[in-house]
């Protein structure tokens, strides 16, 4: 024992591995090689079409440097108002239907019928993406902001309803339970007891949503759903790579004014 723990003295401390036997880490890994050699190699690219894109690379990327602002600024200013309007529209009516459904979706403070049904809307929103969704409405309702108003707000429920429900179930029990045990109504309870420990966190959740919802509304146009994503679409169609940069740094520059504002509201409400 004395030996065996004197040749273990002065030696650095090393993890111990997460697979033990030697041999099985090395056929997992050499295994883990062979499948990206393969993935890679099944994958088809046509290296001419590559090398003669590189040119236009070349060309949008220099494009930052000179970018257009003005010879289609009546369509990029619409569609940025666009993309604003569907974006704010959209995540006061999904933040306000989300609400009600998160507090549904906590098992800890719903009974069991409500919380099947507050999950079953909660997957069925975040099982759909954005894009397939706002395919099938604008098949439904015509090309428009419409549709991507009803896509967004239909995302922020599953995203925001989902998150309040975990952030409510992990909550202090004891607060609540303190408040129940005054004799408040549900009502009571939720405003004193659970409403002031989630309240910080849905703040910050709403800010980062209408981050998302602004990014989405983008991407949103090219399939017809409104927003300055059809102003975007065309430009590249086009190969107008001056106005395709100057739409790029106005929704970089938006999101980070976002950001900047959701770092402010949170550090004041917490």
């Amino acid at each position: 024992m004395t030996t065996a723990l004197d040749t273990k003295l002065g030696q650095p401390w090393r993890k111990p591995p997460f697979i033990k036997r030697v041999w099985l880490r090395w056929t997992l890994g050499l295994g883990a090689v062979l499948y990206l050699v393969a993935a890679i190699a099944s994958i088809e690219v046509n290296w001419s079409r590559v090398y003669e894109g590189l040119d236009r690379g070349a060309a949008f990327i220099m494009s930052f440097t000179r970018p257009d602002f003005v010879s289609r600024a009546g369509d990029i200013w619409d569609g940025m108002l666009e993309s604003l309007i569907m974006t704010v529209a959209a995540s006061v009516v999904g933040i306000l239907i989300s609400i009600p459904i998160g507090l549904g979706a906590a098992r800890n403070i719903a009974p069991l019928p409500v919380y099947l049904v507050c999950r079953g809307i909660v997957a069925l929103s975040r099982a759909l993406q954005e894009i397939i969704v706002a395919i099938l409405l604008v098949a439904i309702f015509g090309f428009g902001p419409l549709a991507g108003f009803l896509t967004l707000s239909f995302a922020t429920i599953g995203f925001l309803s989902k998150l309040l429900a975990e952030d409510i179930e992990a909550m202090d029990r004891v607060q609540a339970e303190a408040i129940k045990s005054t004799g408040a109504s549900w009502l009571q309870w939720i405003n004193y007891g659970v409403q002031p420990q989630v309240m910080p966190r849905l703040i910050g959740l709403s800010m980062y949503r209408v981050d998302i919802n602004f990014r989405e509304s983008a991407i949103l146009g090219l399939v017809g759903a409104g927003g300055i994503g059809a102003t975007l679409n065309t430009a590249f169609d086009r190969y107008e790579f001056d106005t395709a940069a100057a739409i790029l740094m106005l929704i970089i520059g938006i999101v980070m004014v976002l950001e900047y504002l959701s770092g402010i509201i949170r550090a004041r409400v917490q």
